[in-house]
């Protein structure tokens, strides 16, 4: 027999708890912080650019890519900002949240297919940004 369960009204249909999602969007929120700082770093100098764009530029970022990263960091900020609020309509969220989760996909082929050894550590963040970003989209 089929049974109905009524959802009190302002309470989405969710699979998971509430406690559940904080702790999804907590994790997304540390991923997307610690990216933000590498890029930072970089930005400021870090000798670190074997394990970023392609490892194209060992040591310091030239210019060009450090203003890249600096772009990068304001768009791991409003991402995050998106992922805190609900100040976009829930159809803005969910394009916005799609969108990035499938270039995040993208970014783990790329993380994978890199000739830099050591950028592939930034796989398995672009594979679980992607996946939370993709759940996170109904969850406001």
């Amino acid at each position: 027999m089929l049974t109905l369960k009524h959802v009190p009204v302002g309470e989405a249909a969710h699979p998971l708890p509430r406690s559940h999602r904080i702790v999804e969007h907590r994790i997304t929120l540390t991923l997307l912080a610690g990216v933000a700082t590498f890029q930072l770093a970089l930005v400021a100098g870090a000798p670190w650019g074997a394990a970023a764009w392609g490892g194209q530029a060992p040591g310091v970022l030239p210019t060009s890519l450090r203003v890249g990263s600096a772009v990068n960091v304001l768009v791991y900020a409003a991402l995050a900002g998106i992922v805190v609020t609900d100040r976009l309509s829930s159809t803005a969220r969910r394009r916005v949240l799609t969108g990035t989760s499938l270039i995040m996909v993208l970014a783990t082929v790329m993380n994978l297919a890199t000739r830099s050894p050591v950028e592939r550590i930034w796989a398995p963040v672009a594979a679980g940004l992607a996946v939370l970003l993709w759940r996170g989209r109904e969850t406001r």
